[in-house]
Formats: structure tokens, sequence, C-alpha cells
């Protein structure tokens, strides 16, 4: 590992404990270890003694599809474990500058903004000449090396703000990291190397593996904007603030209006998901699934160039989309209540372009207030009610009166609310009303495998076509694992639960959001919500199958069949807990 103190501009490699390697593998496991080692309970996300990691896997950049990294540290929008994953061209380089070491470790705050140079195995702290800048702008400014860097959000402490690369194209997106960086005044880490060529062959297999399964042909036809359409046609497409739970205007939006402009698009013939983009009369590009669903149907907006330039504001910024749409959302419903003195109209990217810009500045109240998560700004200005979120992470745009598995996967999701940690929807939508038996068994299994390709830091997508979840590339470069790869996942999902008890998570927080329990207003689960009770018994059996106490900590004989127990603070656990040697 890496390791980077910027208060004393100091670069120090240390290596990695054998053990750790093997329970932990890459990526988020053995960021997860790292971050539960390094930092105290409490740790202010933003003060220099919290950590950010630039984690790796094993088999990075060797893998087919798009490289990703993990971005790893203390959420300062939830106030808990973060993971969050970009991809595009910095994953490859970082894999070919770093050589030996998995991952860089950044602790510290240094006195004025700097970038980080990593090259030939090592790294150099060095003066930053692009603070101010926009990501595109920054990412420019870097011709001759690969990128991620912080936009002006990260540089105001957005609480969500991302972290950019390819000049705003990809994004490590949920749960601030960008204002962790931003922070430590790192504005940028700029990378040079060349991307490991071994195991072709393997990768060749997978490859072809992956552009012939499901997946892949999905992907390749449409990217995921048409998860839009999927959303809509089951009427789980959160709508005009989470009031309805389709969208009128969805073929504004969706695959349709990506079809009738697509004459420009080009496919990768190398298995790398996407490959789908469509040139707007603007010159932004429409990237996934989530601009359209945030921006587009969650805002009423129905232009597809409008919420092309929306995402393009907040790739340049360095926002999380699905944060920053829920908060413009936020501040229409707060007006309409009567919260605000200003009122702002769904259906307007003008209004919403400007709250955005606000936001970032941090001038006005409502601007200020709204940096800091929809949750801080309605302990500020009041209504509590008007939006979901879960550990104080707004939720994306799949609305789970559609399908009530989605609550638990949101409820029980280790960064807040998330529908990349399982997306039960994709089955339930289509399959009936799941007992509480089914539905905890079917998130677990997700969360897990998710887990573990996330230590491998291999693309979700791409992740299809690991039957094995990834044994045969591990037993490619000779690293054997604590227990099989699902039991893996396993201890990486109670290790970051484990951390998020520290911080004082609870039962309490895995709670069912109020907007959820009122009834959708249209669509085909119009008049449809999730009652206490049944999201409670659920709950009580995610618990139980978990081998979590009723208040969702894992208990001592979880932790231990995990070998967890030299991992955590006893402290933290209930009085009467008692771990072996």
């Amino acid at each position: 590992m890496l390791y980077v103190d910027l208060s004393s501009a100091s670069v120090e490699s240390r290596p990695v404990p054998e053990a750790w390697r093997r329970q932990f593998v890459g990526g988020k496991g053995l960021g997860a270890r790292y971050l539960y080692d390094e930092l105290d309970a409490g740790t202010d996300p933003l003060g220099p003694e919290n950590v950010l990691l630039f984690m790796l896997g094993p088999v990075s950049g060797l893998l087919p599809g798009e490289t990703r990294y993990a971005a790893v540290t203390k959420s300062p929008l939830t106030g808990g474990f973060l993971d969050s994953y970009a991809g595009g061209t910095f994953p490859d380089t970082l894999a070919g500058a770093l050589q030996d070491h998995i991952g860089i470790l950044v602790t510290g705050r240094a006195q004025e903004p700097v970038k980080l140079v990593v090259e030939d195995d090592g790294a150099t702290v060095e003066p930053a000449e692009t603070w101010g800048k926009d990501t595109a702008k920054t990412d420019a400014a870097f011709p001759d090396g690969a990128v991620a860097c912080i936009g002006p959000a990260g540089e105001q402490g957005v609480a969500f703000a991302t972290i950019a690369s390819d000049g705003g194209e990809h994004h490590a997106g949920r749960g601030g990291a960008g204002a962790v960086m931003g922070a430590k005044r790192l504005k940028a880490v700029v990378v040079r190397g060349d991307p490991p060529t071994d195991l072709a062959e393997l990768r060749e297999q997978y490859a072809t593996r992956y552009r012939e399964g499901d997946t892949g042909q999905w992907l390749h036809a449409s990217g995921t904007v048409e998860t839009v359409d999927f959303a809509n046609e089951v009427g789980a497409l959160s709508t005009h603030g989470w009031e309805d739970g389709q969208f009128e205007g969805a073929d504004g939006v969706g695959i349709e209006a990506v079809q009738e402009l697509a004459a420009g698009r080009e496919y990768d013939d190398d298995g790398s998901p996407g490959g789908f983009r469509v040139e707007t009369e603007n010159g932004e590009t429409v990237p996934r699934g989530a601009t359209a669903m945030s921006l587009g149907a969650g805002l009423g907006i129905d232009d597809f160039d409008a919420v092309a330039a929306l995402g393009e504001t907040c790739n340049r910024l360095g926002l999380d989309l699905i944060s920053a749409g829920s908060a413009v959302a936020w501040a229409i419903k707060a007006g309409d209540a009567g919260l605000l003195d200003e009122s702002l109209d769904y259906g307007s990217p003008d209004d919403a372009r400007a709250l955005l810009k606000e936001i970032v500045a941090r001038e006005t109240m409502l601007g200020d207030a709204l940096a800091d998560g929809v949750d801080a700004a309605s302990a500020r200005l009041g209504g509590d009610d008007l939006l979901p979120t879960v550990k104080a992470m707004e939720l994306p745009a799949y609305d789970p009166r559609g399908a009530r598995s989605m609550a638990l996967a949101y409820a029980t999701s280790d960064r807040g609310a998330c529908h990349r940690r399982a997306l039960p929807i994709e089955r339930e939508a289509f399959d009936g009303d799941w007992s509480p038996e089914r539905a905890a068994a079917a998130v677990i299994r997700e969360q897990d495998q998710r887990s573990v390709l996330w230590c491998l830091v291999v693309d979700d997508f791409v992740g299809d076509a690991f039957e094995d979840l990834g044994a045969e590339w591990l037993d490619a470069v000779g690293l054997d694992t604590d227990g099989d790869l699902a039991t893996v996942g396993e201890r990486v999902w109670n290790l970051t639960r484990l951390f998020n008890v520290r911080e004082g998570v609870s039962r309490a927080d895995d709670e069912l959001p109020a907007k959820l329990q009122e009834p959708l207003d249209s669509g085909p689960n119009a008049g449809a919500a999730i009652d206490a009770e049944s999201f409670d018994a659920m709950l009580d059996e995610y618990y139980s199958q978990r081998g979590w106490d009723a208040d969702g900590r894992p208990t001592s004989e979880t932790i231990e069949r995990l070998g967890l127990a030299d991992a955590v603070d006893q402290s933290t656990l209930p009085a009467d807990t008692t771990l072996g040697e």
C-alpha cells in the first residue's frame, strides 16, 4: 500500500499483511479493513484524520470490460462507510503506475492545494495549479496522464461531491468522496503508466462470454438508458419528487428518444460495456440511465437535450446526479409546502440549473443547506417527510412501492440507500409478492456476491460472466483466499456493518422512510405503499439470516465464524459479547 500524508507531503510504501489479502482480497474488502483499522470512532469525515483510499484489485487492468477503481472513505453525507466506483482510463493507468501496489491511502491535509502524481511505482505531492477549475478543465490540464479530480463542489465541501475522471465522463459518485478530497486540499491525482497486458487469453475468453451473454447484449443494444423504460413500465420510476410511479414524458428521455438520435453512435468490440453514446444538439453525451431517471423523470423534465445539459452541469461541477436531482426535487416540494420564500417548478431545466449552482456556491441559505444533503436541509428548514432517504443518502429512482424487496435492499445497504448493492426489483416486479424469507435471502445473496466483485473491482455488468465469482482469475494470479468467495463477500459485508455499528448505526437507521408509507398517486401501482409491519417482518428475517442480533449487530458467533475477531473493536459490541482468541 502506498501511504501518502498530505500534512507532511511524505510518501511511504508499506506491505499489505498477507492475512488481510487472503481475507479481503482487494478493492472494497481490503479498503474496508484499512478504514476500520486507521480510524477511531467519531472521526470527522472532513477532518485531516479521515483517510481516503484509491483501491484496485488483484486483477485490475487484466479483466475484460471497463476497469474500475474504488474510492473508500468515511462519508461526509452519511457519517458511515463509503465505497464509490468509477471506470474510464484512470483505473487502467493507475494499475500500470502502481505496479507492485494495490492502492493508495491518503491522510492528513495539505496547507495549500496540491496534486498527487503517481508513476513508476511511487508518488510525489506537488502544488495544484487548477484549484477553482471545473472537472473538464482540470482533466485537460494534464494531457500526458489520466486524472481523478474534484470540481468546485468538492472544493466547497458539498456532501455529495464526486471524484471525476475522463473530463467528467466518469465519477466515483455517491456519498461525497469528492468532499473528502477537497477537505484534504487534494485537487487531483494524476497517474502515468502503461496498463498491464498479462492473461490476454483468459481476458478474451471472458470478453467473448460477456459479449454473448444477456447483459452484454442488452448494454450493446441500448446502454443503461433502457432502465428508464423498465422502471416506468413496472410503475417503479420515481416521478415528480416521489409522488408518482410513472412518467408521462418517459418517451422523451428514454430509449425511444435515444434511438431517434442514435445515428452517430459507436459500439466497442472488446467486451466493454456501453460504447453507446448519443450526441445532443449542445454537444453533450448521454451516458447512463440514472441521468434520465433523476434529472428527467424525477424533476418532470421530458426534453432529452435539457436533461443531458443538466447532467453535464453536474459532471463539470462534480456533483452526484442522484443526490443533485433529489436536492432540486426537495426544494420544489418545500416551496409548495410553504417552507421556502422562493418557488421552483417541475419541468424547468433553468430552475434546476440555477439551484445546482447555488448549492455549489453555498452563498444562499437554501444552497448552503442543500449542500449538506436533503436530510441536513430538512433539519435546518423543515420538511423531513418530503423525500425518502436512508442513512441520510437520497434514494435512487427505483421506487420500492413497485417491489417491496427494494425497500429492504435500500434500508440495509452499507453505504446508505443504493441500488447497486442489490436490485431484487428486476425479479420481484415480474414474479409476484415475495415473502419476507424470500426477500431477505435474495437481498443477502446479491449483497454478498456484489461485495466479492467489488473486492476484485470488477465492472458490475462484466461480473455477470463470472460464474465462479472470479475464482479462476484469482487462481491465475496465485491468490488464495481464506474461505470460498461467497464467504469472502459475507465477511466484507459484515466488516462494513461493524464499521457502521462503531459509528452508532443501529436498527433505527435501517428504517423505512416515511415517504414510502404514503400511497403512489398514479401508474400500475397507484395506491401502493409499504406498511411498517410488513417491512419490520422483512428486516427481522434479514437480521436472522445474516446472523445479527435484533438491533442489527453481528453476533459473536458470526464474527468468529467469519474470522473477524481480530479486526473488531469489542467496546462497540453488546456488553455480553465475548470473542475468542
